[in-house]
């Protein structure tokens, strides 16, 4: 089955900061797994990212500003010489291949566990992820955080300013804070995350002021307009309880809307949702949308092309695609054409550290080929 071509502002050029766009569709960020053990990011992730160079944007996997920050094994990190220099043979080759990078700055907090960091995690308080985590020997349960003291808050926040340093001199064009999907800054937002009762705690005006601080500070090291931010208001993933979700985000947006970011990026977005439509309201910059596709069921046989003209008819400027994106390196010209989409293959494979599932899913003119070569010949 195909789909049927048709004019889609989704490949109209965009400007973001001034970052100039060729299309509006933006690479999501996704864990792969595929870094070394020290969070270098290894030769095939070159492969993989430029296999998707022609995405409008391509915001790179999460990566760490410090060692507790690790999440997962094999995740990549950016904190030091040998991380920068892994992510310049990756963004060297994206570059060459026509595409533009941002990278995701991700601290995991109580995301984390010693097997994997060699440290304990830290939090906003120690209330430990009511669930287990994946470490280097398989599934274990979370232990219980250390609740982060005001220096080593503040040594956070700097240590945030110098990854965003260490991501330009690896050759992305800006950075992404992850303030989503259960981390640190998503921590300090949610009360069932939160309790602290000084500064950073409590009511919202405290408990948004982490991550102000974060965003600000790495909007000083480099610049606003190379500066994005992630949100997903009312995502419950990794044992997150907003509890006051209408009243946090709306917060949060008054106190960077002057900040002169390069865009807010809206995970799992709604057009139908008052929030959305607030959020769309009242956020001054460029706004990058992520539909919902159904978290792991089959891709829409359209690719979610919709779903994302919805939500450019809802006022998103740009549109990010996560699993899309991961089975079509030539997504883009899929959309554009209606070719047919590549499904996603085992959800094991996302988390390996093979080419497998990774960079092994056919371009379109490679799967023509096959299916024409197996086509019965007329008698």
């Amino acid at each position: 089955m195909t789909n049927t071509p048709a004019d889609s502002g989704l490949f109209e050029p965009a400007i973001l900061g001034t970052l100039p766009l060729p299309n509006r569709l933006v690479m999501a960020p996704m864990t792969r797994n595929r870094a070394t053990v020290d969070g270098v990011p290894r030769p095939i992730m070159a492969d993989y990212y430029a296999q998707r160079a022609s995405a409008g944007l391509i915001i790179a996997e999460a990566s760490t500003p410090n060692a507790v920050g690790q999440t997962y094994p094999n995740i990549t990190a950016i904190y030091n010489d040998e991380h920068v220099a892994g992510w310049r043979h990756v963004t060297d080759a994206v570059r060459a291949a026509g595409g533009r990078m941002f990278l995701q700055l991700q601290h995991g907090g109580r995301i984390g566990h010693p097997d994997t960091s060699g440290l304990t995690p830290v939090a906003p308080s120690p209330i430990p992820l009511p669930e287990t985590i994946y470490t280097p020997s398989g599934h274990q349960n979370a232990v219980v955080p250390r609740q982060m003291t005001i220096d080593e808050i503040r040594t956070t926040v700097a240590d945030f300013a110098a990854a965003a340093h260490n991501a330009i001199d690896a050759g992305f064009a800006g950075v992404e804070v992850h303030a989503a999907n259960g981390y640190l800054l998503h921590q300090f937002l949610a009360q069932g995350t939160n309790h602290r009762t000084d500064a950073y705690g409590g009511p919202v005006a405290h408990r948004i002021r982490f991550t102000v601080e974060v965003v600000q500070a790495v909007a000083d090291a480099i610049g606003p307009e190379r500066v994005g931010l992630r949100i997903a208001p009312g995502l419950t993933v990794n044992g997150i309880n907003e509890g006051d979700t209408n009243e946090i985000y709306p917060a949060l947006i008054a106190a960077l809307a002057d900040a002169g970011l390069a865009y807010l990026h809206v995970v799992f977005a709604d057009p139908d949702q008052p929030l959305f439509q607030e959020i769309r309201k009242t956020w001054p910059g460029t706004l990058i949308a992520n539909p919902v596709l159904g978290s792991g069921k089959p891709l829409p046989v359209d690719g979610g092309k919709h779903k994302s003209e919805r939500l450019l008819a809802a006022g998103a400027d740009l549109i990010s695609l996560g699993r899309p994106f991961l089975a079509n390196p030539d997504l883009v010209e899929r959309l554009r054409i209606g070719a047919p989409i590549n499904q996603v293959q085992d959800q094991g494979l996302m988390y390996t550290c093979g080419e497998t599932g990774y960079t092994d899913y056919p371009l379109l003119a490679a799967a023509q080929h096959r299916a024409e070569t197996l086509e019965p010949v007329g008698p």
